[in-house]
């Protein structure tokens, strides 16, 4: 069904990246333009907190054993929608965990209708959640759309969503599309904010340009993106390359 070319097997597992620090590598989605139809390979962020339980970023599909690789880490707690346009799975690991909290970035309800038809939480400020003793949450304002961004202390690890993205050339396929993201400025090793994302943040410049600021000031080792390469070291130096157009 999903081209392995595009993705970065084996898919639906925990992979150790830090301690107490998971990324879990999910099949392909597709974001269909009149031309051509993109192909986008996409990951979750898991993270136990100090108290045990796991915070899961932007879900990929919930197989058995995936189900089973989580549970043996601890019980899972805190359910993230990070953006209005991260959230497709979400009523998936709400099945499964309904006891379980759900936190929504701004404007997921109204981008989701009736697919998120439970009760969760809002995340609009930066502070006031079961994570901050091990997670600083930073959220960044947009027209259209706001994304919660999180930097776990403990390991230096940022967890951004769509600020970033860093597609590799060898998984993009053809080359009129390598072209097509490298005009978007998505092309790895030159990975930066997607050209019509950041139109979605030209009125709250002020503010994205804090939040990248305030992300460089803590420091982080790595920083893990949901598509494309990410980043395994020198975080902080990969931030000031993708925002030098925000920072200069």
């Amino acid at each position: 069904m999903f081209r392995s070319t595009s993705t970065y097997p084996p898919l639906n597992c925990l992979k150790q990246v830090a301690d107490n620090v998971w990324i879990v590598d999910g099949p392909t989605i597709h974001f269909r333009l009149p031309w051509p139809k993109l192909t986008f390979a996409t990951w979750m962020t898991v993270v136990r907190l100090s108290n045990g339980d796991l915070f899961v970023h932007s879900q990929t599909p919930l197989t058995p054993k995936l189900r089973s690789q989580m549970e043996a880490e601890g019980p899972i707690r805190h359910l993230i929608g990070p953006n209005r346009i991260h959230y497709w799975w979400l009523p998936e690991w709400r099945a499964a965990f309904p006891s379980e909290d759900v936190w929504l970035a701004p404007r997921i309800r109204e981008q989701a209708d009736m697919r998120i038809d439970f009760p969760a939480f809002e995340i609009d400020t930066d502070e006031g959640y079961p994570w901050d003793a091990d997670i600083e949450t930073i959220l960044v304002p947009g027209a259209f759309m706001s994304e919660v961004d999180f930097f776990h202390h403990p390991s230096r690890t940022l967890v951004l969503t769509d600020l970033i993205e860093n597609f590799e050339p060898e998984k993009v396929g053809s080359w009129p599309k390598r072209l097509l993201y490298r005009l978007g400025g998505v092309l790895d090793p030159h990975g930066s904010m997607p050209s019509d994302l950041w139109r979605t943040f030209a009125e709250n410049r002020g503010d994205l340009r804090h939040a990248v600021e305030r992300m460089i000031a803590l420091d982080p080792e790595r920083v893990i993106l949901a598509h494309g390469r990410w980043y395994e070291r020198d975080g902080a130096v990969e931030l000031r390359r993708a925002f030098a157009w925000l920072l200069d």
